[in-house]
């Protein structure tokens, strides 16, 4: 017993970290719990008087676990009903998720890596929200340094084609604040002037709520939408603030229960992106 609750404490102190690449990987909170409970079962069942560094035993059965489930949830968001969007973790409640890093986390950033091979994807959340080194990179993900080094690179290159350079959250924070008000009185002129040219609405209902089956695109276009279902969305709602994915993001709610949190990834050019999280599965951390 002495033993088992040794290995109890030593996955405790790293638990955080592992949930952190794990949820970083799928996507998912579900997900990266189940996954964390095979983790914990392995560190259980395993010979630790040879695991000489824990943290890392445990961090590269995360990795290499998350690499094979994140291949299986490609399969399954390939059927999802519409957009798939990660589920909107608070950071304000869940600080430990964004303390080392807050890199690789960001709602727009996930959307993004969903894109990627694994173990590109990998690479990348260890290097940039973790900052492992290269060589340990690469003896996670069973490769050379040399290899490494390039899955991270493509990443990179892939995320800066894919998304302009970002505003500070204060401005990121102020566009939202400006979208949701025009948003709500569906005030076509405001709305516009807020969007960049090339912006794109996606909406997560999953097929259980009426959304959006595909992205809308253009300012004009997602304009036009976003007024014409004011009347429908926004009637005996409340707006309320918080932290999403370590952004600003606007917790939508209807006597009393959480129906959409909206965030969204703004540039120089106003925004281009909005994530309209909707699907109740993934609001859950918000109805408790």
């Amino acid at each position: 017993m002495e033993e088992l609750a040794e290995a109890a404490s030593v996955f405790a102190q790293v638990r955080p970290r592992l949930f952190g690449i794990a949820y970083r990987m799928l996507g998912s909170v579900a997900d990266a719990e189940d996954l964390l409970q095979d983790v914990w079962l392995r560190w259980q069942t395993c010979d630790r008087s040879v695991v000489r560094n824990p943290g890392a035993f445990l961090a590269t059965t995360t990795t290499r676990l998350a690499i094979t489930a994140s291949q299986t949830a490609r399969v399954r968001h390939e059927t999802y009903v519409g957009p798939w969007l990660p589920e909107p973790v608070d950071t304000s409640a869940d600080p430990q998720l964004g303390a080392e890093r807050a890199a690789a986390l960001e709602v727009a950033v996930l959307f993004l890596l969903e894109k990627l091979p694994p173990t590109e994807r990998a690479a990348y959340v260890l290097r940039e929200a973790f900052d492992y080194p290269y060589q340990q990179i690469a003896d996670i993900v069973q490769t050379t340094e040399v290899s490494a080094r390039q899955l991270v690179s493509r990443a990179r290159k892939h995320l800066a084609a894919e998304r302009r350079t970002p505003v500070e959250l204060s401005e990121q924070r102020r566009l939202l604040t400006a979208f949701v008000d025009a948003a709500r009185t569906g005030d076509l002129a405001t709305l516009e002037k807020l969007l960049a040219e090339d912006v794109v609405s996606y909406s997560d209902g999953g097929g259980a709520v009426r959304a959006t089956r595909i992205p809308v695109v253009g300012a004009v276009t997602v304009a036009k939408y976003v007024r014409a279902f004011a009347s429908r969305f926004w009637p005996g709602t409340e707006v309320g603030w918080g932290d999403v994915n370590g952004q600003p993001a606007a917790v939508v709610s209807h006597g009393g229960t959480v129906i959409a949190v909206l965030t969204v990834s703004a540039s120089a050019e106003g925004i281009d992106r909005l994530f309209w999280l909707m699907n109740p599965a993934k609001l859950g951390a918000y109805a408790a």
